[in-house]
C-alpha cells in the first residue's frame, strides 16, 4: 500500500472520529465501562481489604469449612461472569449497532 493510499484510509479515520456519531458512541461504551470497572475495582480492593484487615471476619465460619472469606471469593468470580455477561448483552443491543453504522461510514457503504 503506498503512502498516498495509508494517509487516505487515515484522514477517513480521523474524519469519522469527528463525526458526532462517533463521538455519542464513544460516550456510550464510556457510559458503560467506567462506573461498570469503578464497581468492580471497589468490590475486589474491599475483597483484599477485608482480607487483610479484617481476617477475624473473613475467618469466620458459615456452616462446615465455609467461611466468609471463602464465599467472597467465589464471589469474585461470579461478580465477573455477571459483569461479562452483562456487557455481552448490553454491547449487542445498544453498542454493536451504532458501532456498525460507523463502520459503514468508514467503509463508505450506506448505514442502517
Amino acid at each position: 500500500m503506498s503512502d498516498t493510499a495509508q494517509t487516505g484510509a487515515g484522514d477517513r479515520y480521523v474524519a469519522v472520529q469527528a463525526t458526532p456519531e462517533f463521538q455519542a458512541l464513544r460516550k456510550k461504551f464510556r457510559g458503560f465501562v467506567f462506573p461498570m470497572t469503578a464497581f468492580f475495582l471497589a468490590w475486589y480492593f474491599l475483597y483484599v481489604f477485608l482480607s487483610i484487615f479484617a481476617q477475624g471476619f473473613m475467618n469466620t465460619i458459615l456452616f462446615g469449612k465455609i467461611t466468609v472469606g471463602l464465599i467472597f471469593g467465589l464471589l469474585q468470580f461470579v461478580t465477573t461472569f455477571a459483569i461479562t455477561f452483562m456487557y455481552a448483552r448490553w454491547a449487542n443491543r445498544e453498542l454493536d449497532p451504532a458501532a456498525d453504522a460507523v463502520g459503514s461510514r468508514i467503509d463508505g457503504t450506506k448505514g442502517h
